[in-house]
């Protein structure tokens, strides 16, 4: 596992939000990694392996998860704020330009910073997810977020989250699952292990949602270094939103990465090779 430092941000509203800061070569744009809905930095480790050294990597705890400090108001967990909040640390970390790294959330949140900031982009990766989101996966997810979910070691962590995701990853081992439990729980001072997420954070999805229309937000990537990774299996992105996504920007690359579902976790080789000429990219750019 690569070294890395504890960062910290403060947000507009108070908030003293984590970030691990993997050092590398300054001359070269930096990586910023954001996390899917209930995950976190440590979803990155692999990726910043691989990269710290010859570039800055740095991954965020969104807030509400990981280091990161909890929210007053539950309703501040939102894909607005999560945007403030990045910017803040954007600006405070002189991040500019930066080549971004989304995974689900994290990457409909590059591409809100593709509409509100998209000089603060040197490129984008975005991890099986797109402007429009299957209402399979979405079902999926709000049947789990927010579940006070207890194990009484690792073991068990592991095995129930394979229980639950085993139809999007069949090639999964006992190990990889073990590995994703760690990246998912943290253990807390009684023993127990937990998710390691503000179970708050499922509230904003018992409000009624009004439409939003993302294809102009992604649209703003047009002309960026860019590359969409998609599982094969994924039940967010389906194959034909993401051919709709290549035709609108067609200087992105699609790579499918196969027999695995929502979502990789970018340790793939396909998804090391897209990644590693996305940033080939960027540098010649």
């Amino acid at each position: 596992m690569a070294a890395w430092q504890d960062g910290w941000w403060r947000t507009a509203d108070g908030l003293r939000l984590h970030f691990r800061d993997y050092p590398g070569d300054s001359r070269r744009a930096p990586v910023l990694c954001i996390p899917g809905l209930t995950r976190n930095a440590r979803d990155f480790e692999g990726v910043a392996a691989r990269l710290a050294g010859k570039r800055r990597v740095l991954a965020v705890d969104l807030r509400g998860r990981g280091l990161s400090d909890r929210a007053i108001d539950p309703h501040s967990y939102v894909p607005a704020v999560y945007l403030q909040d990045l910017l803040a640390l954007i600006a405070a970390q002189m991040l500019e330009p930066a080549v971004v790294i989304g995974t689900s959330l994290g990457g409909l949140l590059a591409m809100l910073l593709g509409l509100t900031a998209r000089g603060c982009l040197a490129g984008v990766a975005l991890n099986d997810v797109g402007p429009e989101l299957g209402e399979e996966g979405m079902a999926r997810i709000r049947s789990y977020v927010g579940r006070d979910v207890r194990f009484a070691d690792w073991d068990e962590a592991a095995r129930a989250i394979a229980d639950n995701h085993a139809g999007g990853f069949p090639d999964y081992g006992p190990g990889d699952w073990s590995t994703l439990a760690r990246r998912l729980c943290r253990q807390r001072a009684d023993g127990t292990i937990v998710f390691d997420y503000d179970l708050a954070i499922a509230e904003p999805f018992k409000q009624p949602q009004g439409a939003f229309d993302l294809w102009p937000a992604f649209e703003t990537l047009h002309g960026l270094p860019a590359v969409l990774i998609r599982g094969e299996r994924s039940d967010i992105l389906s194959a034909a939103t993401a051919a709709e996504m290549v035709r609108r920007v067609p200087t992105m690359e699609l790579v499918t990465v196969p027999r695995v579902g929502h979502a990789p976790t970018l340790d793939e080789p396909e998804s090391v090779a897209a990644v590693d000429r996305l940033l080939a990219t960027v540098d010649r750019e």
